[in-house]
C-alpha cells in the first residue's frame, strides 16, 4: 500500500479527482484542456506529484474553477497561519511563492495570498477569467506589477489594482519582497 501524500498534496489529489469528475471528464481530457502531460496529471491526483503555481493556475482554468478550490480545504470559525505557514507553492519560473489564506467561498468569489518574490526571473501570469481583478499591497520590497503596457513600481505600503483576465507580471525589484493579493472571480 502507498503511503499517504502529505496534507497539501493530499488536498490538491481530492480536488483535482473531485472536480474533474464535477465537470464529467477523463484524466486525458483534462490534461489536454490544461496543457499538461497526462503522466503529470496523473501523478497530482495520486498525491505524488509536485505542482507549480503555473500548472495549478491552468488545471483551475480548464475545470471552471479558482486555484484556491485545487489547494485549500475549506475551514470553520478561527483560522490564524503563523509566518511561513500554509499551503505554498512556488513558481517554475521565476523566484516566486504564493501562499493561499483565505479562499473564497462560492458567495464571495475573492481569494487571499500572501506571494513572496526575489529578484530575476519575471513571473508572467496567463488571464484569469473575464472580469477577475487583482489588488496588490507591498509589504516589504519593490514590485513592479500589472499588465505588460501598463505595469507599475510599487514601495512598501503601496496598493494597485488591475484587471485579471489580461496577462500581467510580476517582478521583485528588491530581495525579501511580499506582498498581500487579493484576486477577485466573477
Amino acid at each position: 500500500m502507498p503511503p499517504e501524500p502529505a496534507a497539501p498534496l493530499a488536498t490538491i489529489a481530492a480536488a483535482l479527482r473531485r472536480e474533474r469528475e464535477r465537470v464529467g471528464i477523463s484524466l486525458t481530457e483534462l490534461a489536454r484542456r490544461a496543457g499538461v502531460a497526462k503522466s503529470t496529471l496523473s501523478q497530482l491526483e495520486s498525491g505524488t506529484g509536485n505542482p507549480s503555481v503555473e500548472t495549478l493556475w491552468a488545471l483551475g482554468a480548464a475545470l471552471g474553477v479558482p486555484f484556491s478550490r485545487l489547494v485549500e480545504p475549506h475551514h470553520e470559525g478561527v483560522r490564524v497561519i503563523r509566518a511561513g505557514d500554509g499551503p505554498r507553492v512556488r513558481s517554475e519560473h521565476a523566484d516566486f511563492t504564493g501562499t493561499l489564506l483565505s479562499p473564497g467561498a462560492a458567495h464571495l468569489r475573492r481569494d487571499i495570498y500572501l506571494i513572496e518574490l526575489e529578484p530575476g526571473a519575471v513571473r508572467a501570469a496567463d488571464g484569469h477569467a473575464p472580469r477577475s481583478v487583482e489588488h496588490v499591497v507591498v509589504a516589504a520590497g519593490r514590485l513592479r506589477v500589472g499588465p505588460e503596457a501598463a505595469s507599475v513600481e510599487l514601495h512598501a505600503g503601496d496598493y494597485a489594482t488591475f484587471p485579471g483576465d489580461a496577462p500581467h507580471r510580476y517582478e521583485a525589484l528588491a530581495p525579501g519582497t511580499f506582498a498581500v493579493l487579493i484576486l477577485e472571480h466573477p
